[in-house]
């Protein structure tokens, strides 16, 4: 998915770059009654072109930076209650740990618990109740 975003942004960066080569003419641009700005055309559109991009740019980066501090709060969230069931199960007075870090199955030591919801437990699970 990356190399076609790549592939997208230097398809517009050459495509810009014709227009730029071909519309290379100065205008001016009346910004007040006596204030007047002479510049370059695709000096315009690159500054409209960054005046639509750059709010709807910061608007997506602030859904997606929100969605993940939801999506951390629903997993530490489900991490504890998996802690606290199990430790009800086990009938001991195991405190259920907190945790502070989303879930992450690839870093797991010989010391840590198996995780409750994980894929590979919920096979090992059902073989315990008898078999062949």
């Amino acid at each position: 998915m990356r190399i076609l975003r790549t592939i997208i942004w230097v398809l517009a960066a050459i495509g810009f770059l014709i227009f730029a080569a071909y519309n290379w003419e100065p205008v001016e641009l009346r910004l007040w009654q006596n204030l007047v700005l002479e510049t370059k055309v695709p000096v315009l559109a690159l500054l409209a072109f960054t005046a639509g991009f750059l709010p709807m740019w910061a608007v997506h980066r602030s859904v997606v930076w929100g969605q993940n501090r939801r999506i951390r709060a629903l997993e530490n969230s489900l991490k504890n209650t998996a802690m606290a069931h199990r430790a009800d199960m086990s009938g001991g007075t195991v405190a259920p740990q907190v945790a502070d870090s989303p879930v992450d199955n690839s870093g797991k030591t010989t010391g840590e618990p198996a995780d409750v919801f994980s894929p590979a437990d919920a096979g090992d699970a059902g073989d315990a109740g008898g078999g062949e």
